[in-house]
């Protein structure tokens, strides 16, 4: 129990506080609060209601000065009174006052001197226990002078019956108080709001402060050079950035200063639907006491899960230290990176299994953010679907894309980083047609980035997105690295790929509509 009082909570009132509790505690008020189930393994198992993914509909800025100027606002960053927001926050605090509560103190940042106190008050122990695995720890010696620079009210069981009067999109509520710092959430027991609200209020306060903050996972070489991974959900940003021969510094959430690159979090939030000991078993043997497990199914008698089965959801998660992989960077940060890499899963079968960009072909392919959902991931997709967000993660982005473009320019230009696009998707043919690019040869594309032979061989340029493709590369099949020799039909391939360049093309007006700052429609594709 913690000697924190409702006054230091800014409650009314409180019944027990239990403070960045230990593993072992968590998990033993998880088992007594009949909270979740323990897999055959050990690890705890729990379920989240009907939501098992964030309610993006649900998020909501306080509508003020300053920071209003500064938040780009639209379907993403949806606006809120000042009025409804304190109407709101004094329910949650009337909810959450006199009832026993989870604190959790945590850093969000692994660079000191840019690091974000923040605390998290929930009523729920694996809540608790979610935060201590996504968030970096502090040490006992740090918890006596932790002062929360950002405080999350989580009272998952409150909902808003006057939604409709509030003008908001259902009785669940995601909002942010910049001003105030502090975020309110209700109606949705998901963790995943308060990793990704956190997230998303970095992707606020850095950029302000000319630090870039990235959606990318990370790792490092032995001889110190470091790699950034951008990639949507299914383009392989996780498993490719897990190297035997690197160390992990983050799966993630990073942040890019002067000092080079840090990881925001203190663990590692991974998908599980068919997760196996062959395909990924660094996550896999991460699965243990001390993870907490979401959604997953399960024999109720022996405790063994059935990673194939998305009855509950195909979203189901895993949380853990990054402690739980063996090779990581145990300081969580590195460096300034050598090479970036574009992660891209085309279902079209369009673009090449690996590109060279110029610092203009970078800039616009991190606005652009593509990927494409094949047929049979979502109900009435029965084509390939391209998928265009920006910087490859623009449900997170308070700012306007271009502010975070500008920053990884300039980066760019002053650390001299070099940055390729890679195709995770389909070869020979789009996606029922041709064939998905082997893990083999996408390895052999990433160890030639890394190793630095890439830039040894001779380049060819493609037709249509005139990018600067390999003639020859060690490990890959030379009909594959020009995507249009893999096609057996040439003008099925041209017409295909003309169709994705016409919606690369009327994705990216949105960046040359108001200023020529970020007029790069020329290192794009050309029809």
């Amino acid at each position: 129990m913690s000697e924190l009082t409702a006054e230091m909570l800014g409650l009314k009132s409180v019944g027990k506080v239990y403070r960045n509790l230990s593993y072992d505690e968590l998990f033993a008020h998880e088992t007594d609060n009949a909270e979740g189930k323990i897999s055959a393994n050990g690890t705890m198992m729990v379920d989240t209601g009907k939501f098992t993914g964030r309610s993006p509909k649900d998020k909501y800025f306080v509508k003020q000065s300053p920071s209003q100027d500064n938040i780009a606002w639209g379907n993403i960053n949806k606006p809120v009174s000042a009025e409804i927001f304190d109407e709101l926050h004094a329910e949650v605090i009337e909810y959450l006052s006199g009832k026993d509560v989870y604190v959790t103190d945590g850093y969000c940042g692994s660079n000191e001197s840019t690091r974000r106190d923040v605390r998290f008050i929930t009523e729920i122990a694996w809540q608790s226990h979610f935060v201590k695995n996504m968030f970096i720890r502090p040490d006992d010696a740090d918890l006596p002078n932790f002062k929360p620079g950002f405080t999350v009210y989580n009272a998952a069981g409150l909902t808003n019956p006057k939604w409709e009067q509030h003008g908001l999109n259902s009785e669940v509520f995601v909002i942010f108080n910049i001003e105030k710092n502090v975020a309110i959430i209700g109606g949705t027991w998901y963790g995943g709001e308060m990793k990704k609200g956190i997230f998303t209020m970095m992707n606020y306060w850095l950029p302000l402060e000319n630090i870039l903050s990235m959606h990318c996972s990370a790792n490092v070489g032995k001889d110190g050079d470091v790699c950034l991974f951008f990639g949507l959900s299914g383009t392989g940003k996780t498993t490719l950035s897990t190297d035997a021969a690197r160390k992990l510094i983050g799966d993630d959430e990073h942040g890019w200063d002067a000092d080079g690159i840090f990881n925001f979090e203190g663990g590692c939030y991974a998908k599980c639907i068919d997760l196996s000991s062959e395909s990924e078993p660094e996550i896999f043997n991460a699965i243990k006491r001390n993870a907490l497990l979401e959604n997953l199914v399960y024999d109720e008698d022996t405790g063994e899960i059935d990673f194939a089965d998305g009855s509950k959801t195909e979203n189901t998660r895993v949380s853990y230290p990054i402690e739980h992989i063996d090779n990581h960077e145990p300081s969580l940060k590195a460096g300034h990176p050598q090479n970036i890499i574009f992660l891209t899963c085309d279902a079209f079968g369009v673009l090449p299994p690996v590109s060279k960009l110029t610092k203009e072909q970078a800039m616009y392919y991190f606005l652009s953010g593509y990927t494409a959902k094949v047929a049979g991931t979502e109900r009435g997709i029965t084509e390939p679907q391209a998928t265009f967000s920006a910087c490859f993660g623009e449900a997170f982005l308070p700012l306007h894309p271009t502010a975070y473009a500008k920053l990884l320019g300039e980066k760019m230009e002053q650390y001299n980083v070099n940055a390729y696009l890679v195709n995770t998707g389909w070869a020979g043919g789009g996606y029922g047609v041709g064939e998905r690019m082997s893990i083999k040869a996408t390895r052999a594309c990433i160890n030639a980035i890394l190793d630095g032979s890439i830039k040894n061989v001779e380049f060819d340029q493609t037709r249509f997105f005139k990018l600067h493709i390999p003639k020859e590369l060690p490990g890959v099949d030379s009909d594959l690295l020009n995507p249009r020799n893999a096609w057996p039909n040439k003008d099925d391939f041209d017409k295909t790929a003309n169709k994705l360049a016409t919606m690369f093309i009327d994705n990216f007006k949105k960046y040359t509509s108001d200023n020529d700052d970020f007029d790069f429609t020329k290192a794009g594709p050309q029809i």
